[in-house]
């Protein structure tokens, strides 16, 4: 059998990937994907690609990095970039899914500061029937195939929309936290972007606070109190999370997964894992077979 190291990763899903650059949106009906599918979405993830998911029938399951979250009719589901993702849809769950370039939420997120928690983790959150969403996409996707004057205006009012709903929805079901200062979240969020591009590499944390220009103390005094995990932890969770994607999505050996992720030993790299997850990566792949595949039939 031939190795399959990486996740599949699309433009939209079972597409080509290609660049993806200004303020780029796509709407389409759930069925359309998922019939042809029978209802199985196998996993895979999308580098630059948000989604929002509007289930109004139905329900399923939604596995997101080894994380399981259950949902059903009605509710958004929130899926950040970069994030594998599968689902099990039950059968005739209909519903729709708009698609958000990170580079235009980038953009919306510079005018609006509060969209930055938005798709920071992937997200089940229960609509009452108060809501106007699925008002707001009905007409978004009539704008979207329009020619009418002012017609990029009329989308972006009717994503706004969108977006304000779900914000909104979020701060209520999340538990009231603590306001933290800007400066502290600027720095945790420059420091998870050096351990995006480095923790394989298993950097001392002098390295990572240098190329900040902070002090170790410092950057452990930000973490803890934005992320309440010390920078090592944040650094460990980064290379369990690749760790689980790998057992879940390939079919790498326990000792390819180790050297893929910078460890010399893959005895020690099972002994690292078993300490942070309570047991070895056998155990835990053997325990998640049931995951969706990242097979094609």
């Amino acid at each position: 059998m031939s190795k399959n190291p990486a996740v599949p990763s699309f433009f939209l899903f079972g597409e080509p990937l290609r660049t993806v650059e200004g303020k780029f949106i796509h709407l389409e009906e759930l069925d359309d994907r998922t019939r042809p599918n029978d209802w199985s979405i196998r996993a895979h993830a999308h580098a630059d690609l948000n989604h929002v998911f509007h289930i109004t029938a139905g329900g399923g399951v939604m596995h997101v990095d080894g994380e399981v979250i259950a949902f059903a009719a009605p509710c958004l589901l929130l899926v950040p970039s970069g994030r594998v993702h599968g689902f099990a849809y039950e059968v005739e769950t209909a519903g729709s899914v708009l698609t958000i370039a990170d580079s235009y939420l980038r953009d919306l997120t510079a005018r609006e500061p509060a969209f930055a928690g938005l798709f920071r983790a992937p997200r089940q959150l229960p609509l009452g029937p108060e809501s106007t969403i699925a008002a707001s996409l009905r007409e978004l996707s009539r704008e979207l195939v329009w020619t009418a004057p002012a017609g990029g205006a009329a989308v972006e009012g009717h994503l706004l929309t969108i977006l304000v709903e779900a914000l909104r929805r979020l701060v209520r079901v999340e538990a009231a936290t603590p306001a933290v200062q800007g400066g502290h979240v600027t720095l945790v969020a420059r420091f998870r972007e050096l351990v995006e591009a480095h923790y394989r590499e298993g950097l001392p944390m002098e390295a990572y606070a240098g190329r900040l220009g902070v002090t170790v103390a410092r950057l452990r005094g930000a973490c803890l109190r934005v992320a309440g995990a010390t920078p090592l932890r944040l650094v460990q969770d980064r290379l369990m999370l690749e760790a689980k994607r790998a057992l879940l999505y390939s079919n790498m050996t326990v000792a390819e997964v180790a050297y893929h992720l910078g460890f010399d030993d893959p005895a020690y790299f099972s002994r690292f894992f078993a300490k942070a997850e309570g047991l070895s990566p056998k155990r835990y792949r053997d325990g998640r077979a049931d995951f969706p595949s990242t097979t094609v039939d």
